[in-house]
């Protein structure tokens, strides 16, 4: 009689997260500074701004008082200031990427049109900080203005349909010399209309970008608006927003005179033209390759808002009714009985806890970057390098370097060549290129796969509240959620706009080098944590790479090109999975993290291997889940543009005929009966079966069949941490009620 042995029970999830695992995971436990930003964020959000949203606040677009109380307790507790450096009156040093995205995140967690308000002047001095001059740094990097006020800025880019819509590379706004005196600075005029800017309410300063419509102004730039500049400075009408009531958001017009000094990033005079040091597109990409960042992390921030009013809500069902009585199992578990429940809230719990990691993940990288890319800047300014063709041909010079470091990076301490290592290593062009290639995958990767997947996992959030979810009054504003991230996933370039950036930067040889590696670093984590989905993963990333090479030298069957610009039918899928794998990947890497420096908190050492265990199975979910993204999508990719066979002569060379059958089935009894089932069969009246031609054959392909093979079976024991997952969800505890209204 077989003896089944049953697996030891795993231990148990206690409690959600706390602050003192997510410092672990997202790597500021040693900083003091974010903790303490952390805080004063959440008591302003699930105090003032929850009130607010509880009191029916989101139910005007107009900007009211207490808005405005709002954004005055932003100010009070320095959140509309964290991106200041000290010189300027901030209080935080260095790089401010990972700061300002959990600001981002804390206020989020309640209300994203909240967490937009207090960053919205943010991104309208972000021109300045990346790109202005030292002087105007000076005058507008502080929280206060010259005459005591607070400077409030925003940020002027899109502009009315149907002018331009969201082609940003193309401007109605346009600039002109209004008066240049011998020997004077210019005077320029402006004349700008934008469409669905933040912050006018209370804007005194825009950074507009504008177009030359003059022969004296050279290229595109970002001009410097001041509310008191002669000229019109009108704020617009509110925009009739469905979602982020509690951020300002007006179709402003300005027509203003203003120095030329206020070109942002300064000015030359070349042959009696104004040449601006950057052209619009120039800032706008220093600017929204970091804040497209904290986007992504406000829609994360609401998926793992929604897992404790939904469980609260599940457990509490049928509870008032004659047939649960207290301590029966529908009264204590209510709709957690049911494991649909319970598995589809994994899903959602998993979503939230993948965009998180690849939302920090980017943000830290930002921070990496930042010194670095200074650095970059210093060397070329050395070098005297000037114009976009020189820079760029300083740093293709540098990739062989960088390449040769990645692969001596994957080798161990004794293989590798130490000596050429750490002449590599110190070199800051070599470095800054290698994080370069990763940060410029992950900025889109973020955004498209938070925003867009994220708004889809929402709908699942508040699909499990029921009818309640779609109320006013539903715990944790989940509608109101759901809502709002349907804009996020729009702010900063929709998302083919993030498809199209990914299609590009996601074929440089410094990130698939780096890539490459990642399989590797998969795989030796498999061997010691085979329960967290790393071989599932790393068989993915294979395939997803697999199919990228074959895409980039394959041709239809008509003879054209497969993987080129236009043909986004092929780049946008292998795009978007590609962010399934890299948030999966995070995930992991943040648990590890976990599980590598938990037991030295004695705050988290207690229930860690119960959490540790549910993150597990969670990383296994969302792992086998971006697996099988990846089968899908490649499959499709790889055969979906070959022609299929017809019953042509030719075609019917290589099948069997039925009298050929006849013949094998004397010899090897039951043989056509096999063949039948898996063969194509010519009858004996020449008629071939009843479909569209011959099974497809894979000549050329059989390296794919194996990996795809192997991938699906690489989703062994996923269900099971499914059914772990989902069962932990019945037995963890969550507090009473939630610790903000409703």
């Amino acid at each position: 009689m077989e003896t089944i042995v049953s697996p030891a029970p795993a231990a148990a999830l206690d409690t959600l997260p706390g602050d003192d695992v997510r410092q672990i995971m997202w790597r500021f436990a040693d900083r003091y500074d974010l903790a303490m930003l952390v805080q004063a964020a959440r008591g302003v959000a699930r105090g003032p701004v929850a009130r607010l949203v509880a009191a029916g606040g989101r139910n005007t677009h107009e900007w009211t008082p207490e808005k405005q109380g709002v954004l005055e307790d932003f100010e009070a507790t320095g959140l509309t200031a964290a991106y200041l450096d000290p010189e300027h009156g901030g209080l935080i040093e260095g790089p401010k990427n990972l700061a300002l995205a959990l600001i981002a995140f804390e206020l989020a967690w309640v209300d994203a049109g909240a967490a937009t308000s207090s960053l919205a002047g943010h991104l309208g001095l972000a021109p300045i900080h990346e790109r202005g001059t030292a002087e105007q740094q000076a005058r507008y990097l502080t929280p206060e203005r010259p005459d005591g006020k607070r400077w409030r800025a925003a940020f002027a880019l899109t502009e009315p349909i149907p002018f331009v819509g969201v082609d940003t590379g193309v401007l109605a706004g346009k600039v002109r010399v209004a008066e240049w005196k011998d020997g004077e600075e210019p005077l320029l005029e402006v004349d700008k209309r934008g469409r669905f800017i933040t912050n006018m309410a209370v804007a005194n300063l825009v950074t507009a970008a504008v177009d030359s419509d003059d022969p004296r102004i050279k290229s595109s730039c970002m001009v410097i608006l001041e509310e008191t500049d002669p000229g019109v400075f009108d704020r617009g009408v509110p925009t009739r927003k469905l979602v982020h009531q509690l951020s300002s958001t007006r179709d402003p017009a300005f027509r203003m005179k203003v120095p030329a000094s206020r070109i942002v990033g300064g000015y030359r005079i070349e042959d009696g033209v104004i040449v601006p040091n950057y052209n619009h597109a120039e800032i706008i990409e220093a600017v929204f390759r970091r804040t497209r960042v904290t986007v992504g992390l406000m829609t994360a921030a609401k998926l793992l808002s929604a897992v404790e009013p939904v469980i609260r809500y599940q457990r509490r069902r049928f509870r008032g009714g004659e047939a649960g009585q207290p301590g029966s199992p529908r009264h204590e578990l209510g709709l957690q009985m049911k494991q649909d429940a319970v598995q589809r809230l994994v899903d959602v719990w998993a979503t939230g806890e993948a965009s998180a990691s690849l939302g920090f993940a980017a943000a830290r990288i930002f921070d990496e970057l930042e010194p670095l890319e200074k650095l970059k800047d210093e060397i070329f300014e050395e070098r005297k390098l000037e114009g976009a063709r020189a820079k760029t041909k300083a740093l293709a010079e540098a990739n062989p370097g960088a390449l040769e470091l990645i692969a001596l990076e994957g080798q161990s301490a004794g293989r590798r060549d130490e000596k050429r290592y750490e002449q590599l290593e110190s070199d800051e062009l070599t470095r800054f290129i290698i994080v370069d290639a990763v940060a410029n995958v992950l900025c889109p990767a973020c955004k498209l796969w938070n925003t867009g997947h994220g708004a889809n996992m929402m709908r699942e959030a508040v699909s499990l509240m029921g009818g309640y979810g779609i109320t006013e009054d539903c715990p944790g504003f989940l509608g109101h959620k759901w809502m709002d991230a349907q804009l996020e996933a729009t702010y900063e370039g929709p998302e083919a706009v993030q498809r199209r950036q990914l299609s590009v930067t996601m074929t440089h040889p410094l990130f698939l080098a780096q890539f490459r590696e990642w399989i590797k670093e998969l795989r030796a984590l498999a061997a010691s944590e085979p329960g967290s989905g790393a071989c599932t993963l790393a068989s993915a990333m294979e395939i997803w790479l697999w199919t990228l090479d074959h895409l980039q030298s394959a041709r239809d069957a008509n003879g054209g090109k497969l993987y080129q610009t236009n043909r986004q039918g092929i780049t946008f899928p292998l795009a978007d999975v590609l962010c399934w794998l890299l948030s999966a990947r995070y995930f992991i890497l943040d648990l590890m993290e976990l599980k590598a420096n938990g037991p030295a908190n004695p705050a988290v050492a207690p229930g860690l291997d119960g959490l540790v265990q549910f993150l597990s199975d969670l990383s296994h979910v969302q792992s086998a889940r971006a697996a099988g993204e990846v089968g899908r999508v490649c499959a499709e990719l790889v055969y979906g543009y070959n022609r299929h066979e017809t019953w042509t002569p030719e075609n019917c060379a290589a099948c069997y005929h039925a009298e050929e059958l006849d013949a094998l089935e004397c010899l090897i009894p039951g043989f056509a009966t096999g063949a039948r089932s898996t063969k194509d069969i010519i009858e004996d009246d020449g008629s071939p079966p009843s479909k569209a031609g011959p099974c497809v054959r894979f000549l050329g392909f059989e390296q794919f069949v194996s990996l795809r093979t192997r991938l699906d079976g690489c989703l062994t024991g996923s269900g099971l941490a499914k059914d772990r997952a989902a069962e932990s969800l019945t037995k963890v505890v969550i507090p009473e009620a939630l610790d903000y209204p409703l």
